[in-house]
Parts: C-alpha cells; sequence; structure tokens
C-alpha cells in the first residue's frame, strides 16, 4: 500500500509541537510494517537543506495565479537524519511562500503569516495532484493528512475523485482541535475549488473558510490521537463549535495513539544525558539527577523530590494551576524545573518564583531538545496538568525515562497513566498520578499523595519500574493506521 503523509514539520528539524514527533516516526513504521509511506511537506529552508538525492516530481501552479506567475516544484529525496534514512520526503518548493524565517506558521514574534491560507492551500493541491498521477514513478493509493495544515488536500481530494481523476482515499488525523486554520470568505475565492465548497456542507464555517472542516466534512476517515480525545471532541466542551459534525460523522471517527520512538528516547542509549540508564540499572538515574540540578543552579539533593514541567506555557498546558502551587510544593521539600516558553504572565510567575525559591526553583525559558532529555532523565515527577491533552508525548516520555508523570484525567494523559490509588497499588497496575477537575485544590491532593509516596521508597521505586515497563512504541499504532486505510479504500471501491 502507498500512503502519502502530509503535514507542516518534522522531527528533528523543523518542530514546533508532537506533530513532528508523529510525521517524524508514524511513515518509517508504516514502512516497517510493509507500506511504502512518504511524506509531504513545505519546501522550507531547513527542510532543503538537509534533503539529499533530490529527484524532480514536476510542478504545480498555485490556484491564484492560474494564468501565470511561478510554479511550484516538488523534489523527492531523503532528509539526512538516521531515524528518516528510509523515508522518502518530497518537498514542494515555492521560495516566495515557504523561504521565511521563523517556524512554519509565523514569524519569531507569534504573528501568523498573512497569506497561510495560500501556503497550505498548496501543500494541499499538490498532494492532490500526486493522488492525480503527477509522479509517473509513484502515486498514493491513501494521503494521510495531519492537522489543519493538511485540511485542503481532503477537498481537493474529494473533487478529483468527483473527477474520476483519482481512486485515493483519504485519513485525516485531528492533533488539536482547537487550531482550525480559519481565514475570510475572499481568501475562499483563491483555492481554486468549485463554488458548491463553500457551504455548510463544506468548507464554511460561521461565514469563515475553514480549513479544519473541510478536512473533517471530505475525509473519507478521521482519526485522532486517544481514543478518549476522540470521545470527548464530539461533546460541546471539547468539541470547539465542530462536535456537531464529528457526531454526525462518528462511524468514521477513531482515536489511535501516538507512539514514542524508541529510538530516539531510550535512556539507555541517550547521548544527551549525563548518565545512561534502564529498568534493570538504575544507578544512572541518580546521576542524572544530580546533573541536571547542578546545571539548574538548585540544589543538589538526591533525598528533594525533583518536579519538572516540560511544556509550551499556554492555558491549554494548565501550568496556571503549577504557579498556584509552586510555593508549598517547595514548602513540602520540593524542587520544579520548568523548560518552555509562550505566555507572557506565565513566564513572569516561573520567573518570580525562581526569584523566590533561588535553589529550589527554576525557569529555562525556550525549547531545547537535549534539554529535554536531561529533564525527562533528572526528574522524579514530571508534571503534565493539561485543561484538555489531545494525546501528549510527555507523559510517555516521562514513564520511559522513569519521572513519574503527575496528570490530569484528560484525552491521551487518561488513556496512558494509572493513577496511584490504593487500588491500584495493590494491583501492581500504578504508574503516576491524576487529579479530576481543573483546580489547584485538585494538583494539590495529587502533589500529597506524590510526596506521600517518595517517602515510601521501595513503593516508589516499583511504580518507577513498572512505568519505565510500559511500551508505547509506534508498530502497533501503524498496524492500527494499516486497517483504518483498508477500510476507507473500501469505503469508496
Amino acid at each position: 500500500m502507498r500512503v502519502l503523509h502530509v503535514g507542516a514539520e518534522i522531527h528533528p528539524f523543523v518542530k514546533t509541537g508532537g506533530l513532528a514527533d508523529v510525521i517524524g516516526a508514524l511513515p518509517a513504521a508504516l514502512r516497517r510494517c510493509g507500506a511504502d509511506a512518504r511524506v509531504l511537506l513545505p519546501g522550507l529552508p531547513a527542510l532543503l537543506a538537509v534533503q539529499r538525492e533530490a529527484r524532480r516530481v514536476g510542478t504545480v501552479q498555485p490556484p491564484w495565479q492560474a494564468h501565470g506567475g511561478a510554479r511550484a516544484e516538488l523534489l523527492e529525496g531523503t532528509l539526512d537524519a538516521p531515524t528518516l534514512a528510509d523515508v522518502p520526503v518530497i518537498l514542494l518548493r515555492h521560495d516566495a511562500l515557504y523561504a521565511r524565517a521563523g517556524t512554519p506558521y509565523g514569524d519569531g514574534s507569534g504573528h501568523a503569516f498573512i497569506d497561510n491560507h495560500r501556503r497550505f492551500a498548496l501543500l494541499g493541491l499538490a498532494a492532490s495532484r500526486l493522488a492525480e498521477g503527477l509522479d509517473a514513478q509513484w502515486a498514493p493509493d491513501v494521503v494521510h493528512g495531519h492537522d489543519w495544515h493538511a485540511g485542503l488536500a481532503c477537498a481537493y481530494l474529494a473533487f478529483a475523485r468527483r473527477a474520476a481523476k483519482s481512486r485515493a482515499a483519504s485519513v485525516f488525523t485531528i492533533h488539536n482541535l482547537a487550531f482550525q486554520g480559519l481565514f475570510t470568505r475572499g481568501d475562499f475565492n483563491e483555492l481554486g475549488l468549485p463554488p458548491e465548497a463553500w457551504s455548510l456542507e463544506g468548507l464554511e464555517f460561521h461565514g469563515q473558510l475553514s480549513f479544519m472542516k473541510a478536512a473533517l466534512h471530505y475525509a473519507d476517515r478521521i482519526t485522532t490521537v486517544s481514543p478518549t480525545y476522540a470521545r470527548e471532541i464530539q461533546g460541546v466542551e471539547l468539541g470547539s463549535g465542530l462536535d456537531g459534525l464529528l457526531r454526525g460523522r462518528s462511524a468514521h471517527v477513531s482515536g489511535v495513539l501516538n507512539g514514542v520512538d524508541d529510538a530516539v528516547w531510550d535512556p539507555a542509549a541517550d547521548a544527551s544525558i549525563a548518565a545512561r540508564f534502564g529498568v534493570r540499572r538504575m544507578a544512572g538515574k541518580a546521576a542524572c539527577k544530580a546533573a541536571l540540578q547542578d546545571e539548574c543552579g538548585l540544589e543538589v539533593r538526591d533525598s528533594a523530590p525533583l518536579f519538572s514541567a516540560v511544556s509550551r506555557l499556554t492555558e491549554q498546558k494548565g501550568l496556571q494551576l503549577v504557579v498556584e502551587v509552586v510555593d508549598e510544593l517547595v514548602a513540602r521539600g520540593g524542587q520544579l524545573v520548568v523548560l518552555g516558553s509562550g505566555d507572557a504572565a506565565l513566564e513572569a510567575a516561573f520567573r518570580a518564583a525562581a526569584a523566590r525559591h533561588p535553589r529550589q526553583v527554576t525557569l529555562r525559558q525556550g525549547y531545547d531538545e537535549a534539554l529535554s532529555h536531561r529533564v525527562f532523565a533528572g526528574s522524579d515527577v514530571t508534571l503534565v496538568p493539561s485543561r484538555f491533552e489531545p494525546c501528549g508525548l510527555t507523559q510517555m516520555y516521562a514513564l520511559r525515562y522513569g519521572s513519574l508523570p503527575l496528570v490530569r484525567r484528560t484525552g491521551g494523559l487518561a488513556d496512558t497513566v494509572v493513577d496511584c490509588t490504593i487500588e491500584d497499588l495493590a494491583d501492581g497496575r500504578a504508574t503516576g498520578f491524576m487529579f479530576e477537575r481543573f483546580e489547584a485544590d485538585d494538583l494539590r491532593r495529587a502533589l500529597r499523595r506524590a510526596f506521600t509516596l517518595w517517602r515510601r521508597p521501595r513503593e516508589w521505586r516499583a511504580v518507577r519500574q513498572r512505568g519505565m515497563e510500559q511500551h508505547f512504541g509506534w508498530d502497533e499504532a501503524a498496524r492500527r493506521y494499516l486497517a483504518l486505510y483498508e477500510q476507507a479504500l473500501a469505503t469508496i471501491a
């Protein structure tokens, strides 16, 4: 089976969140399962710089300049990374659209590019053109789009099928429904789609153009990145205004839990950490903790439980709850390392906490991939108090590195962590700590249970070992996606 993944970022070269980890790992897992999986990405400078043995596949005419102007070029090669060595990657090169500083979505100040509707419409159109046979050597049976940036691929492909130009199926994965790719009615006129696409049964969403809605309406199969999130988004609270559409398509909606790339996240082979360790030889964990405390200017003390948060500092991630309890955490003898950036008020609050407790709390602003490995390896507890969390990879990385996750019961967090209740401790199932309501008092109660377990070293070690033994590899997810692809193809046969 030939599968084309369409997205905006890929680990390790372009990353703003977990989406990059998925696109960097899932296609390789599918290839291990026998599928011919490839990836289509915007031709960002960071990707063009590491593409090897590029083959010119063809060109795509931007629909807003149908009678002239620069055409986009499709280049297929591989990216210079061991984890991607066997994955063909197609880059859509159009320098006027993609050769810019900043993230894939906006400038360095956090402002979205004003022509993002063009930048990501062209990506979707290129996916459809490949499914229509643009490349004489290879065409996908399935186009698999990821998040709103690839949403129009499903729409373009649906209309190509109606015109008998393609027989490919489409699968679309929601990584975060809250980000929907909303633009104006005037922007729709530049997309080259037929007028009928602008309707309630199409791309129109409360008078705006929605790339996300395009995918949810036209995709043959819809997936999310955890089973719990697949149920949550069909309700009003987390449906972001699209819950009615999702309920109407519930027979085609399912959740497939994300995985962890064992080649990247393995404490027994990680060159980024102070000392390597594993389930059966844990001495290196203590060395990693001491090294992290020293690196972050904290008191080097093994007896202090070291809490961490590796996260974007946004309302979704719930770090405002941590701000409310940080003084109590320190008063109980704990320490805290925060790695991340985002909301200015949250950044200021953590800087103030670090000033109040200079040897117990630290904020490392920004994102540092190697440091994130050291934080997971050196910390005892990883805080993930999200308001909502489609899947979350942070808690999976934490489990792998022996840092017990403390999470809110939502989305993928609920699917991957077993709370340290009396019953689950007795049954040998517990792997972390969980709280229910998005309130500081609920987080405080979970923190108290973490400190109580910390004072019972034998039980703590048993829970830590059980967490490290959890397996969230990509191969099982790949097999589930292959089954979904077969279902999608059967639907349109």
